[in-house]
């Protein structure tokens, strides 16, 4: 912007015809400079604006279950051998959600559900959550998985599953709520 401005003033004070002629075309001839020159201050509030703006993206809804069974009682362990956390975000700003309701449940050893693998946990006040357990085994045709239901006041009902990774004893996994 400066630059148009700069040949402007050489205009409005008479400078050489030749001189002006010669900056023009160089400004239009380089749609590089012209871009920077002309846009550069627009692009900064745009990047910034941006920053601010785009939130987290939400965590993919998966499917509920057959086994799903409200009311399991608030603990943050069933089992030993593998830990899951992670934090409950919006995805408006990616702020973490305190107190959110977190359900868990899965198969057992032997590929059952029981109540002994159901819990709830609710985030604290940073959104973050804890649960342990055993490694949930895989059954008929389906992978190892937790099935996972969060709500929270002012936001969508997640239903969705984690897949632990082969071989690992921990994993981390944000969930990210869509606002009502």
């Amino acid at each position: 912007m400066k630059l148009v401005s700069d040949i402007l003033c050489k205009i409005k004070s008479g400078q050489s015809k030749f001189l002006v002629l010669f900056l023009l075309s160089l400004l239009l001839l380089s749609p590089t400079l012209f871009t920077k020159s002309i846009f550069a201050e627009n692009s900064d509030m745009i990047a910034q604006e941006k920053k601010y703006t785009i939130g987290c993206t939400p965590t993919p809804p998966d499917a509920l279950g057959p086994f799903y069974k409200a009311g399991a009682p608030l603990r943050n362990s069933v089992g030993k051998g593998y830990e899951l956390t992670g934090k409950v975000l919006s995805s408006k700003d990616c702020a973490p959600i305190k107190e959110a309701r977190i359900e868990l449940w899965m198969a057992g050893s032997d590929g059952e559900y029981k109540d002994n693998y159901r819990a709830t946990v609710l985030a604290n006040e940073s959104g973050q959550y804890e649960f342990e357990s055993h490694l949930p085994p895989a059954y008929l045709s389906r992978p190892p998985h937790i099935h996972i239901r969060v709500t929270a006041d002012g936001f969508n009902t997640l239903s969705t599953q984690h897949y632990p990774a082969e071989g690992s004893s921990n994993a981390e996994f944000d969930l990210v709520l869509i606002p009502d």
